[in-house]
């Protein structure tokens, strides 16, 4: 299940984008292991999410983030980093 909440506003190369895409836990274990792998290793690392490669640079800052509202509780492991700019010609 894939949940889009993209945002009509564009940057100029690349649209806004939020979306949540839902795995079997299978397919989770294996995304996770493949992170900690290529972290252990210092590989670069990249995952496909809802049709796009997203490279994760070496420096991205990882967190985890726990949430709770009345009967539900949410936890994100989150990795982020500021993309460079386009050099220009």
């Amino acid at each position: 299940m894939v949940r889009r909440r993209c945002r009509s506003t564009c940057m100029k190369h690349k649209p806004k984008r939020d979306i949540e895409k839902v795995y079997s836990t299978a397919e989770f274990v294996a995304k996770l292991r493949r992170l900690a792998n290529a972290l252990e290793g210092g590989q670069p690392f990249s995952i496909q999410v809802a049709g796009e490669r997203v490279p994760v640079p070496p420096l991205a800052i990882f967190s985890i983030e726990h949430e709770r509202d009345g009967q539900s509780e949410e936890l994100e492991f989150q990795l982020k980093w500021k993309r460079k700019p386009k050099s220009r010609p």
